[in-house]
């Protein structure tokens, strides 16, 4: 994710990168040498550069919380990969941070810009579906198919794992749209291929307003291709199905039908729902995540779309489950609490 965070924002036009900073030399000095970028070692020297502005941090997410802090204490704006850290109070305290300090402070839950699962949050607050009644969050993918020497995102207590390391992009949807839940009545986290973490999660939550969900991740699925997230709601005025590629709709009339949208079946697709951006690598949200970023600093832009107390509901959620799991699944019920990787990027902004 660093060398593609490093390819994007060296493409655009609000930024420029100062210097990358990466624990292994020989890849900082291989960007250095045919990059024309400069590389320093050291984080804390970087830190001490005085010709930043933001940093883009993409390491294993144990170091998140140190260097974060660390960077918003120095002044920065901050945009770190996902997930946070490994615990909501840690994610917390860095939210408040950013805040207290005037900072901007964003999370690569990339999912948040794409159009399909953006349209999902307007027909939701638009009320299309009435009172929403259940949702399911579901994520597939080959990421570990067979046993294998670890990396960081194979250890446990490193931030690895299905639950940490893919389930927290469906369940930040969930937040997106429903907030933080109350309680997960069931839980169960599965290993497979893994000798230390989970492969497989399967969990059952509960959200304000009687809003439940049901979260089913596997990412030892080999009948995908790449990962595959879908998100389906239900309510009494009908149904949205969605994943990359496409929302479907199906509306009952007993609630106001939106503009574009029809009784029955509507289904409208990415090409349509995602507006152009400026540099494109991997997919569209990759980029407009980083324009966000850059806007948001600039003042162009007055909200930040997936920011550290969004991140931090991700967090809470994380640990609902593994206090579930760990109560024995379906016996047990854990409350919420009532408060609410790669090279590491530096950046100066343009343009202020």
């Amino acid at each position: 994710m660093g060398l593609s965070h490093l390819a994007i924002v060296n493409a655009l036009n609000d930024f420029e990168v100062v210097a990358i900073c990466d624990s292994a030399a020989l890849v900082g000095e291989v960007i250095q040498k045919y990059g024309k970028l400069r590389y320093v070692s050291k984080f804390e020297d970087v830190l001490a550069l005085d010709d930043v502005d933001a940093i883009i941090v993409a390491t294993p997410t144990t170091s998140h919380a140190p260097m974060v802090r660390q960077a918003l204490e120095k002044g920065l704006h901050v945009f770190c990969e996902k997930p946070l850290t490994l615990t909501a109070a840690e994610s917390e305290a860095l939210a408040e941070l950013a805040k207290s300090r005037g900072l901007i402070a964003q999370v690569g839950y990339h999912n948040r810009f794409i159009g399909t699962f953006n349209e999902v949050k307007r027909l939701v607050e638009s009320g299309a579906l009435g009172r929403v009644t259940h949702v399911q969050a579901e994520a597939y993918g080959p990421v570990v198919l067979k046993p294998t020497k670890p990396t960081w995102r194979g250890k446990a207590g490193q931030g690895g794992g299905c639950l940490y390391d893919y389930a927290a992009h469906p369940l930040n949807l969930v937040n997106w749209y429903f907030g933080r839940p109350e309680a997960c009545s069931g839980a169960m986290l599965k290993s497979g291929f893994s000798a230390e973490v989970d492969d497989e999660v399967y969990a059952a939550l509960s959200f304000p307003e009687g809003v439940t969900a049901q979260l089913s991740v596997n990412w030892s699925d080999a009948s995908v291709r790449k990962m595959t997230t879908r998100i389906s709601i239900w309510g009494e005025g009908g149904k949205i199905y969605a994943d990359r590629q496409e929302i479907q709709v199906f509306l009952t009339g007993s609630a106001p039908v939106p503009a574009g949208y029809q009784e029955g079946w509507t289904v409208k697709y990415i090409t349509e729902l995602t507006p152009p951006v400026s540099f494109y690598l991997r997919g569209e949200e990759y980029s407009a995540q980083l324009e966000a970023f850059g806007e948001a600093i600039l003042g162009k832009r007055k909200d930040t779309q997936n920011d550290f107390a969004g991140a931090a509901d991700t967090d809470a959620t994380i640990e609902l489950i593994r206090a579930a799991a760990a109560a024995g699944g379906a016996a047990g019920t854990v409350s919420a609490q009532p408060q609410r990787r790669a090279p590491g990027l530096l950046g100066r902004l343009l343009g202020r």
